[in-house]
């Protein structure tokens, strides 16, 4: 047993001290959180795919499950490696670094499950995200992340600010994630009012990842607030012929969950099509048999269908 105090506190030195306590000629590392599960039948996985030279494992991580344990927001992680030449780095988000060339391996066949307390404080993370980007401003990662916490905080001209930093970065060139900072930036200005603004900058997100869903339905969620049903059908339906749910940290639960029908269910009863009202609610309870409230519209959608056609 040991025990070492941090402080002050980060996450990078906590695991790199724990990671100086692992044996040099261990082979493999796994880490782990206490709410993180690994699936069975994972040490047959690695010990079949693992070779010499192998410096990392890339692997399932299914970050959100509903209640019936069913993932619905998964991507590959990557702390699953080699046990000598890494170390970890930034005080909260820590990622592991790797000194010399890496060998990655890919496989859909090792899975974490994320079992979080939902009630623990996070109140640690925005301190620590902003000596992050101090420490290194020009991280795009902990730049986006950064303006993603203020806005959690409902801070949300700083969100603005940091987010527009973010997309302002040389490095900051991945799409996915350059539409996720353009889709916050258009949810402060909504929280601020600013409609126009916050239309604009989804139109910004959809022209920048147009192979993902989330833009298009948030744009659906901000049409449905301005009750602009007509426009919450053009996007509702546009995100639904989006069938693949790419495997990174960006996927927003509510783009694959009942969110999409549901809306698309009251848009068409406010347009008086109450057939496709109520065959879009009828697929919502299919994601979520559990929803009342959708329930209750079901029941409203047949009662106008049953009154319309007596």
């Amino acid at each position: 047993m040991y025990t070492q105090e941090i402080k002050p506190w980060r996450f990078d030195n906590a695991r790199n001290l724990s990671l100086d306590l692992v044996p040099s000629d261990a082979d493999i590392c796994i880490c782990l959180d206490l709410d993180e599960v690994l699936l069975p039948g994972w040490r047959k996985v690695l010990e079949k795919i693992w070779v010499d030279g192998t410096t990392r494992l890339r692997y399932i991580y299914n970050w959100f499950l509903d209640e019936n344990n069913v993932p619905k927001v998964t991507f590959y992680s990557e702390k699953i490696h080699s046990r000598n030449n890494f170390h970890w780095v930034n005080p909260v988000h820590e990622v592991l670094k790797y000194d010399g060339e890496e060998k990655q391996i890919f496989t859909d066949d090792v899975i974490v499950n994320h079992y979080p307390d939902r009630s623990k404080s996070r109140s640690s993370y925005l301190p620590l995200l902003e000596l992050s980007v101090k420490e290194n401003p020009l991280n795009d990662r902990n730049m986006h992340y950064l303006g993603r916490e203020y806005m959690y905080y409902g801070q949300w001209n700083e969100a603005i600010d940091t987010l527009i930093k973010h997309l302002s970065l040389k490095t900051a060139t991945w799409k996915d994630e350059r539409c996720a900072s353009m889709r916050f930036i258009s949810r402060c200005y909504k929280n601020l009012n600013r409609f126009n603004e916050a239309e604009m900058w989804l139109n910004k997100a959809i022209a920048e990842a147009p192979y993902l869903r989330d833009p298009y339905v948030e744009m659906a969620i901000l049409q449905y607030c301005l009750e602009n049903y007509e426009q919450v059908i053009v996007y509702g339906e546009k995100a639904l012929t989006i069938t693949q749910n790419e495997k990174t940290y960006i996927n927003e639960v509510f783009s694959w969950d009942e969110t999409i029908n549901d809306l698309l269910s009251v848009a068409y009863f406010n347009l008086h099509n109450i057939d496709k009202a109520i065959e879009n609610a009828e697929a919502a309870l299919k994601i979520n048999p559990h929803n009342e409230r959708i329930k209750e519209n079901l029941k409203i959608f047949f009662d106008t269908q049953k009154q319309e056609t007596k």
